[in-house]
């Protein structure tokens, strides 16, 4: 375990095995699958490959980043997109997959922006969801696990673009955020 880590909330075995379940779920609800996966870059890169391996149905991947952090640990509140889509998604099945929601100011601002481009279905599915920073009301379709108000990292989620790389999900000390 690295150094910077009070403790292992989510291993990588429990990890593995919801992200198998969420793609179970998500087939059984498109399984003629031509679905759009849209990654949240880019913390959910890791969450949407391992999702996507796991649906064996047609999936189209594309990525959009947006910013509302910088490199801080809070939420500026003012959303950017930084990249668009490739992919034209009118008339389509799309899935925002998503690594955590946490305020959900950002997923909020995204899925009004993409629901304007009148997708046939739009939902979320996120790895983390963290109810008690919420500030703006939205929900995942599809949630992985539900986790208290800790400052996670690992599995894609980052402090100042360190620790994506863990394997797991670990809470990290205070002292190394608040420096």
């Amino acid at each position: 375990m690295d150094s910077a880590i009070e403790r292992v909330l989510l291993s990588e075995e429990e990890i593995g095995k919801r992200v198998k379940e969420l793609a179970e779920e998500i087939r059984n609800d498109f399984p003629n699958g031509d679905l759009i996966l849209i990654g949240v870059l880019k913390g959910s890169v890791i969450f949407v490959a391992d999702l996507m391996r796991a649906m064996n149905i047609n999936v189209t991947m594309d990525f959009m980043a947006v910013s509302s952090y910088g490199t801080s640990s809070e939420t500026s509140g003012v959303v950017r997109i930084l990249k668009d889509l490739d992919f034209d998604i009118e008339g389509k099945d799309v899935i925002i997959a998503e690594d955590i929601i946490d305020t959900g100011t950002t997923l909020k601002y995204l899925y009004e922006y993409l629901k304007a481009r009148n997708p046939r279905s739009l939902k979320i599915c996120c790895l983390l969801d963290k109810p008690a920073r919420r500030k703006v009301d939205i929900e995942g379709d599809y949630v992985g696990f539900r986790i208290p108000d800790a400052f996670v990292v690992g599995y894609g989620l980052d402090f100042a673009e360190k620790y994506r790389n863990l394997p797991y999900i670990g809470v990290l000390k205070e002292d190394v955020y608040k420096k």
